[in-house]
């Protein structure tokens, strides 16, 4: 974790010289990186499993919050020095004129400047028209030299923008195999019902549609407790989104195969964190028909909410998860996913790669999932 504070800091101090544009992802990356040691006090303070999984949680939120922020500061940092570099190529001819003449005035003997072939009078002038002309040399020699050390500390940023990612990538990878290891041997959590694995394959089999499987999700569980979660209704429209990411499809709209589903389609990084946005019981994980490894939570009696296409899941069925639990990785090749070209200019969502199908179903009924969460882009 060291590491990526390193990387963070190093953006920081060559964020200094970037114009205005660029200073609210230096507030961002700032911002991350209190984040992020906040993130790792927690872990090298967590003793039980509880405790490490929801620090490696924030630790890695803080990593994705972090490389967030710096791609940002990255693409506007590449996008000036591109346009300082054209400006200065642009200005050539001017610099080459402006560069000439203060050359020739620091050669030029003090003497020899003070005077003139028409006498007192015409030095007279000289020296007044000199003293107008002066400062506009100097402001434009400043205005100069400050492009160019900007150009300078620009390229410096960018040629050392890889090898800082790629530290924080590390780090970030290695808290995503320790949280995979405490979500395995994590034995803390309370169940509310034990998952039968023949009535699951069983279900699994019988099962053509996801409403189909859902309306059986009673029949898999084995000593199911009475009573639920405490009602969310109350945090309907506030739910924050399980993955950060960009909506590709609202609900009711085809996909690039022409298919309509009444959920939502949320394009992610590659190897993002997905979390439950309540806390909520495990209804199932694991394949389903076409939808790759789901994970269906229950926050409430009558509510669930489905998230489908992703690489890893974690929990069982029947477990009860906090507030904010990991729930599953997106897949994708995160060395890949997670560095940043910084020839990039734009966030067009073109590294946002993986895609997480997101519904919500109540009373065994879709409904659209916008109307339950957050959403800050609309993509």
């Amino acid at each position: 974790m060291r590491r990526f504070s390193t990387a963070l800091g190093l953006f920081l101090l060559c964020s200094l010289a970037v114009p205005t544009a660029a200073q609210d992802p230096a507030a961002a990356a700032r911002s991350a990186a209190e984040q992020l040691n906040r993130a790792a006090e927690a872990l090298a303070d967590a003793e039980g499993a509880q405790n490490r999984v929801k620090a490696l949680t924030q630790v890695i939120k803080a990593y994705e919050d972090g490389l967030e922020a710096m791609r940002d500061g990255l693409r506007r940092a590449s996008v000036r020095e591109r346009a300082l570099g054209a400006e200065l190529q642009a200005r050539e001819d001017e610099i080459a004129q402006l560069l000439g003449v203060l050359s020739t005035m620091g050669n030029a003997p003090v003497p020899v400047l003070l005077m003139h072939p028409s006498g007192p009078v015409g030095t007279a002038r000289a020296g007044m028209i000199l003293s107008e002309v002066a400062p506009a040399l100097d402001s434009q020699a400043l205005a100069l030299r400050d492009q160019v050390q900007e150009l300078s500390v620009l390229r410096i940023l960018q040629q050392s923008a890889a090898d800082t990612l790629q530290e924080g990538l590390e780090g970030v990878q290695e808290a995503r195999t320790a949280l995979s290891t405490a979500m395995a041997e994590r034995t803390d959590l309370p169940r509310r019902f034990t998952e039968d694995p023949v009535r699951t394959a069983l279900l699994i089999a019988s099962t053509e549609t996801l409403e189909g499987f859902a309306s059986g999700l009673s029949q898999i569980a084995v000593d199911e407790a009475v009573g639920s979660l405490p009602d969310i209704t109350a945090r309907k429209g506030s739910l924050p989104l399980p993955a950060e990411g960009i909506i590709l499809h609202r609900a009711g709209e085809a996909d690039a195969a022409g298919v309509v589903r009444p959920g939502i389609l949320l394009a992610t990084r590659p190897r993002a964190l997905v979390t439950a946005p309540s806390a909520a019981t495990v209804r199932y994980r694991g394949p389903l028909l076409d939808y790759g490894n789901v994970i269906i939570l229950e926050p409430q009696a009558g509510i669930l909410l489905v998230f489908a296409g992703l690489d890893v899941v974690y929990g069982q069925a029947g477990q009860v998860l906090p507030d904010g639990s990991p729930v599953g990785l997106m897949g994708g090749a995160g060395t890949e996913g997670d560095l940043l070209l910084a020839a990039d200019a734009q966030d067009t969502g073109a590294r946002r790669t993986q895609t997480l199908y997101i519904e919500v179903r109540q009373d065994n009924s879709p409904v659209d999932p916008l109307t339950w969460f957050k959403t800050d882009k609309d993509g």
